[in-house]
């Protein structure tokens, strides 16, 4: 078996978003519920997820606030429970057979150290806010193939939105696998962009037997 390179998004693929949007929640002092809708309506519409905060807050300043979130202490926050439960197997299993593991997604630098900090698997890990790029704009998949410094056939890209991932990667030239799971990979799981990918998996735990 040759070796591949996988490439995995961070929200609704790596970690759980429960503690992300509750947190924003809790900030702006309304019903997690109500955010959590929100942030339904607008993933319907195709919409960017922010927008979910810009309904409650027209005007809302969203750097501003999370820089003011972080000196409050109440900043992001990412923990071994955030993890979904298949990851470290996962990965495991992958690292095991020998495959380069990168974790790549569009989150801030800060997010960056807290994944560094779980001490995963992996070989590398980069976030969007360290490169200034962010999916789907196709700057992003050529910091992520000279990261993976492998030719993009090689490279396997695992995520959750179809638009912002699968679609984005195809096109740099990456091969792809849809997780069905969050509100985007669930959403539009059926959608033409999720059925283009070489794999379609329910379960990171998966990948290791597809490219058995």
């Amino acid at each position: 078996m040759s070796v591949l390179t996988f490439a995995f998004d961070v929200g609704e693929t790596i970690v759980r978003d429960d503690r992300y949007w509750a947190s924003w929640a809790d900030w702006l002092d309304i019903p997690r519920h109500t955010l959590s809708a929100l942030v339904g309506a607008v993933v319907a519409e195709h919409r960017d997820n922010a927008d979910a905060l810009r309904l409650l807050r027209p005007g809302i300043d969203l750097d501003a606030e999370y820089a003011a979130r972080e000196a409050a202490g109440r900043g992001e926050r990412i923990d071994e429970t955030d993890l979904y439960p298949d990851v470290r197997p996962a990965l495991g299993a992958l690292r095991a057979a020998g495959h380069r593991l990168l974790i790549a997604g569009n989150q801030t630098r800060r997010a960056a150290e807290l994944l560094r900090a779980l001490d995963l698997p992996v070989d590398a890990i980069a976030t969007s806010g360290e490169w200034s790029a962010a999916k789907p704009d196709q700057a992003f998949f050529a910091r992520l193939i000279e990261l993976a410094e492998a030719t993009p056939d090689r490279i396997v890209y695992v995520g959750d939105h179809p638009a912002n991932d699968i679609a984005p990667a195809k096109a740099a030239g990456l091969r792809t696998a849809h997780i069905r799971r969050g509100p985007w990979g669930h959403l539009w799981g059926d959608s033409p962009a999720a059925a283009a990918a070489d794999w379609r998996i329910n379960s990171l735990t998966e990948l290791a037997t597809i490219v058995a």
